[in-house]
């Protein structure tokens, strides 16, 4: 019974015998701010910003940026400085 199961799962979805997508490797995204140490985070600079807020201008969260805590919060301050002196938008329509 458990071979025609694991037939079934190989010929409907082309996995290998040793695959299991439970145990994928994911690589780790690096903080930007951490690994350079020369990049400064300006709320008056909105083309830096613009890399951490999607089309509609919400923020991105951490697991999108790859930043880490310290920094998604400078991240996050930073734009909301940029979108209160209407540097950047608070939405796109």
């Amino acid at each position: 019974m458990a071979d025609k199961k694991q037939k079934k799962f190989n010929r409907n979805n082309n996995m290998d015998d040793d695959f299991n997508p439970k145990f994928r490797k994911i690589r780790k995204k690096v903080c930007v701010l951490c690994s350079d140490k020369n990049f400064e985070l300006d709320y008056k600079n909105p083309e830096q910003l613009r890399k951490f807020i999607n089309e509609k201008g919400k923020i991105l969260p951490r697991r999108a940026t790859g930043a880490c805590a310290k920094h998604q919060r400078e991240i996050t301050l930073a734009v909301k400085r940029a979108r209160h002196i209407a540097i950047l938008p608070y939405s796109q329509d």
